[in-house]
């Protein structure tokens, strides 16, 4: 079931490593399908190097296990709740990079402080806020992933623009039109996060970036006229 999405999954994940956003197993990568409203994520607490592409298990959007011989990472659920509040998504990344944790430790949003960020990151990155006591002590996972729709959802950012959060004491979550765009979007996270440390290190009154500049930015690599790259050339 779904082998080709599990391939892609398996590498999406083997990327983690790579770009050194992991240590042990802290991270997993999915990749939803929505024609058949399943999703495909790495299993929990398997090492990297043991992985293979049939390792990765099918689940459902309540989180019921389809099909796998591991069980699912222990953020299903927040995934599920992900791909089911922002349809325009089909993939999502949870990791512990280093950079991005330390914010949502600090629990302060990312500042936009320079275009590297603004090209694909529509201004501050959020830090939502702490889980209550009794979300913590019920369904932790599935209200990580409410929190942050939730969040969203108060404060009108769009999911397509900002496709990363910070959850606070945590870490971050990222997220694209598949698992190898969202694992894109968390190694351009723990970029801007390092750097944005650094800017407030060398200079701790420097200002975000203007509105002008971050729209200029951002909207030459998106929307209907991004001019960036090769547009209609593969």
């Amino acid at each position: 079931m779904l082998e080709q999405l599990k391939q892609k999954v398996y590498e999406a994940n083997m990327l983690l490593p790579k770009y050194k956003l992991v240590t042990f197993t802290w991270g997993n990568v999915s990749g939803m399908d929505r024609e058949s409203g399943f999703f495909v994520i790495k299993p929990s607490g398997v090492a990297y190097e043991r992985l293979e592409p049939e390792d990765m298990v099918v689940v459902d959007l309540q989180g019921r296990k389809i099909e796998g011989r591991y069980n699912p990472s222990s953020d299903t659920a927040t995934h599920a709740v992900l791909y089911s509040r922002f349809p325009g998504i089909g993939g999502v990344v949870h990791t512990h990079s280093p950079w991005a944790v330390s914010w949502a430790q600090a629990g302060r949003g990312i500042p936009c402080y320079g275009t590297t960020h603004a090209d694909y990151l529509y201004g501050e990155v959020p830090c939502v806020r702490n889980l209550t006591e009794e979300e913590i002590a019920g369904d932790y996972e599935r209200n990580t992933g409410l929190v942050i729709a939730d969040e969203f959802e108060r404060l009108h950012i769009d999911s397509e623009a900002m496709p990363a959060v910070l959850c606070r004491s945590h870490g971050p979550f990222t997220w694209g039109k598949d698992a190898h765009e969202a694992v894109r979007h968390a190694v351009v996270l723990e970029e801007v996060a390092k750097m944005a440390a650094y800017s407030e290190a060398i200079n701790p009154h420097g200002k975000p970036v203007s509105q002008e500049l971050l729209d200029k930015h951002y909207y030459r690599k998106h929307g209907a006229n991004a001019y960036y790259g090769q547009p209609g050339k593969k």
